[in-house]
């Protein structure tokens, strides 16, 4: 078997590994006979159980990065595209929590600390593409640095995470990409 097909048997074994029995209670040794790989392979390859997780996010974030790339090639108005990122975006990423991981699974801190974290940082990447479509466009002042806005949308993207078990978080959410487009004094 090739590295990186070793690689993505580990991926695959430790998303199924996470998603049924949570971070802390899945075991280097279940992922390794899982994957039909040793235990030092894995260290070899991932360094630690924690990095795992970056190629399970990379494997549950492909859809996700696929459909803000189809949004970004759309020929529509800029502000119709970062409409349908954000709100796309994060639909397709909460559907992939559910999709990939059970109930149980998404009971365990660890876990959810280090999806978020991880997820963040792909997140990062889409915002930052989508910032400079922006300015490319002139929609978005250049004088503000794309690092200033990306980490706004961060610092967004943390209170918003607050609201997941509230029954109006949906629409707290749009009201807040409403304030980051358009201000407290702008309207659409």
């Amino acid at each position: 078997m090739t590295t990186e097909k070793k690689k993505k048997a580990v991926i695959d074994a430790a998303i199924a590994l996470f998603a049924k029995k949570g971070f802390s209670n899945a075991r280097i040794k279940e992922i390794a006979a899982l994957a039909h790989v040793s235990q030092v392979s894995i260290y070899n390859y991932f360094g630690s159980k924690e990095a795992l997780i970056t190629g399970c996010v990379d494997v549950m974030m492909t859809d996700t990065l696929k459909k803000a790339a189809d949004i970004m090639g759309k020929d529509i108005p800029y502000i119709e595209k970062i409409n349908m990122a954000f709100l796309d975006c994060t639909k397709e990423i909460n559907l992939s929590f559910s999709k990939y991981f059970t109930e149980y699974a998404l009971s365990d801190p660890a876990l959810i600390e280090l999806l978020t974290k991880t997820i963040n940082k792909r997140k990062k990447t889409i915002y930052r593409e989508f910032v400079e479509l922006g300015k490319k466009d002139g929609i978005i002042d250049d004088a503000i640095s794309t690092d200033t806005i990306v980490d706004f949308i961060e610092a967004l993207n943390i209170v918003g995470s607050k609201w997941e078990t509230e029954e109006d978080a949906v629409t707290k959410i749009q009201h807040t990409y409403h304030l980051l487009l358009y201000g407290i004094l702008g309207k659409a």
